[in-house]
């Protein structure tokens, strides 16, 4: 008989023999375009840092000032004597940047989304998800009692199609659910398709945008401002953990009424402190820094241009986009093991990049996803595609 030690060991082993295991690996300085690890210091192209925020001085001044305020921690969850006024006053700050009635704050957005479905959905409803979704929206959705219908990724008609089946089976409510820009591609959603398609059935419709949130739409307010739909979405779910700072937090935002109703249902509201104040003060100018960061996303837009071109230029395969997420492929069957090869040679020739490959992508699809940052430099732009040149030849050597 095995002890359960013996049997996780073993798990663990299956999972490297598969190629699978994780390694983390420790950075010694703040998150920022250049970072110190045990391999010195490398460029970093692997960070959810778009506007470079995480260690800006006015942000880290307006949190220590917060610790200062308000202490270290909130000691409760919000309900019982947990709020603070800087809570509220930042889910009022983020309603009105993406343009929302009220907004309420998680302790992350793994939590948002894992929160609204099953106060939101019954047992007689239905909703209707892109298959490429984050993990929280999937694990959210199976919280609910709502019969669940999924939709190849950005397919319209078989979004059509669901939608029909949803309606043809008597539900109530139904809510389409979509990540404004799926992460692992870069894509945007098709939103105003799927604002019609919302219209036409009579559905609601809730966007993650958290790989949008300060970086695409007017102001930075994310992707139903940039194509034009912002009244035509009902939800968004976030981050303060990426654009915003880079720290941690999640919101949604949307109507009042559902947002009074998550306050008093939510579950991983109700039972979890709430966010520390040092971060919440962080994250109130960190908003104000992305409202006024036109600067900060054409950085970014010409960064990612840039890198795009010269990839191209050195013959890398990449899926096309204009978001600063940048998918490097590598397919076929040996893609995992190239991909893999090439992000580890990366780290020697100076740049800190992950690869990802089958199940966290689609088999044969393997890649190295690059992000890119205002607070990369030009030269940065460069010396990473010059390394991604040496690391190539290097293991096809």
């Amino acid at each position: 008989m095995f002890s359960i030690r013996e049997e996780l060991t073993t798990t663990l082993n299956e999972i490297k023999a598969a190629g699978l295991y994780k390694d983390e690996r420790e950075i010694l300085s703040p998150q920022s375009a250049h970072i110190r690890t045990g391999q010195g210091e490398l460029l970093n192209f692997c960070a959810n840092n778009y506007l470079g925020l995480a260690d800006n001085p006015e942000i880290i001044a307006a949190s220590h000032a917060g610790l200062d305020d308000y202490g270290y921690g909130t000691a409760s969850v919000r309900f019982i004597c947990g709020t603070q006024d800087i809570h509220r006053k930042l889910e009022r700050k983020i309603a009105d940047y993406v343009g929302m009635e009220d907004a309420i704050l998680f302790p992350s957005a793994f939590d948002a989304n894992g929160g609204i479905f099953e106060v939101l959905l019954g047992k007689g409803d239905a909703v209707v998800s892109d298959e490429l979704n984050h993990a929280s929206i999937i694990d959210g959705v199976r919280l609910s009692k709502a019969r669940r219908f999924r939709y190849k990724n950005s397919d319209m008609e078989q979004l059509r199609e669901q939608l029909v089946a949803a309606r043809a089976e008597g539900v109530g409510r139904i809510l389409i659910v979509t990540d404004g820009v799926f992460s692992m591609d870069g894509y945007y959603a098709k939103l105003p398709e799927i604002c019609d398609l919302a219209d036409e059935f009579d559905a609601m419709v809730m966007v993650d945008d958290s790989h949008a949130t300060g970086i695409v739409g007017e102001h930075g307010a994310g992707t139903p401002s940039e194509f034009g739909v912002s009244d035509r979405v009902d939800i968004l779910s976030g981050t303060l953990g990426k654009a915003l700072g880079g720290a941690s937090g999640g919101y949604i935002a949307g109507p009042a009424e559902l947002i009074a109703l998550l306050k008093q249902r939510a579950r991983p509201y109700l039972f979890s402190n709430a966010v520390a104040p040092s971060l919440v003060a962080g994250s109130l100018k960190a908003l104000d820094v992305a409202r006024e960061g036109d600067d900060l996303r054409a950085k970014i837009a010409d960064n990612a241009q840039l890198f795009r071109s010269l990839m191209a230029e050195a013959g890398f395969e990449l899926l096309p986009g204009s978001h600063a997420i940048i998918a490097v492929m590598f397919p076929g069957d040996d893609g995992a093991r190239l991909a893999g090869e090439i992000a580890a040679k990366l780290g020697e020739f100076g740049v800190y990049v992950t690869a990802f490959s089958y199940p966290v992508v689609p088999l044969g699809k393997a890649r190295i996803r690059v992000q890119l940052s205002a607070a990369h430099s030009v030269e940065d732009v460069r010396a990473a595609v010059a390394a991604f040149v040496q690391a190539r030849d290097a293991v096809l050597a």
